[in-house]
């Protein structure tokens, strides 16, 4: 069910938290605080096309308890659409601020997701950064859907781990998935779906840099370092979402406009 208090822009139907970061981390806070069950989708232009294709995917992201513009076009929207507050809420910066603040909590967070080896890698360069931070678990699924026994084990893995929050690192759109399909079957308060971050905090991959990413040019960098991989999504995404919010441009809207099913009211 979606709960949080902040508005959302309909970005092609898609609706994103008009947020900063600061905002996201308290809403995560207090669903720890109260005990509220949600989970965070973290969003740019690949994840709004996706659910232009899938409306399965859509209602994910719009049930979600925080859906946040993880690219600057989402930004550009919202400010468009009359949200001027809206900041990026980039996956990997948002990752580490929710950990600091675990960190002087005592929040405890699981690392589900990456290749091999990756979570465990992850979970150690993070306690070395970040003084006092509680890794509860690791765990690297196959890359095959999990069978029926092995998802019970892992929903009893971590609900045995006592995390508070869990670290969701499988890319778009599986992670989505994962959290909407095992939302109501994990105890942790809090699911965050921020994909590559799992790669870059671990140092396997080379994040842009700043002002690439505050220009909206991030696409390009990292079309520039895995081109075999990206560049149809990126040929397929781009010039698609220009032309849907030229023709449909974004609008502000409160939570309740969005259906307990995750379809916008809006959507045309």
């Amino acid at each position: 069910m979606l709960t949080t208090r902040h508005p959302r822009v309909d970005v092609l139907g898609v609706g994103i938290s008009a947020v900063t970061p600061h905002s996201a981390v308290q809403e995560i806070a207090r669903w720890i605080r109260t005990g509220e069950r949600s989970y965070v989708c973290v969003t740019g232009v690949h994840g709004v096309m996706e659910c232009g294709r899938d409306h399965g995917l859509r209602r994910i992201h719009n049930a979600s308890g925080l859906t946040v513009p993880d690219g600057m076009p989402m930004v550009w929207a919202g400010h468009r659409a009359g949200a001027t507050w809206m900041r990026r809420v980039y996956g990997p910066d948002l990752m580490l601020a929710v950990l600091e603040r675990a960190a002087e909590e005592g929040w405890s967070s699981f690392l589900y997701g990456g290749a091999e080896g990756v979570p465990e890698l992850l979970g150690q360069r993070l306690v070395g950064r970040i003084p006092g931070l509680k890794i509860a678990g690791a765990y690297s699924p196959p890359y095959r859907p999990l069978t029926a026994r092995e998802s019970d084990a892992i929903v009893d893995t971590i609900n045995a781990s006592g995390a508070d929050l869990v670290w969701v690192g499988l890319s778009t759109p599986k992670q989505e998935r994962w959290m909407a399909e095992h939302r109501d079957r994990l105890v942790a308060p809090a699911l965050l779906g921020v994909g590559a971050a799992f790669d870059f905090h671990a140092g396997l991959k080379s994040q842009a840099p700043g002002w690439v990413q505050q220009r909206g040019l991030e696409w390009a960098y990292r079309l520039a370092s895995e081109p075999r991989r990206l560049w149809r999504r990126y040929l397929r995404n781009n010039p698609a979402y220009l032309a849907r919010i030229t023709l449909r441009p974004p609008r502000l809207a409160m939570p309740a406009s969005f259906s307990a099913a995750g379809q916008s009211n809006c959507e045309s």
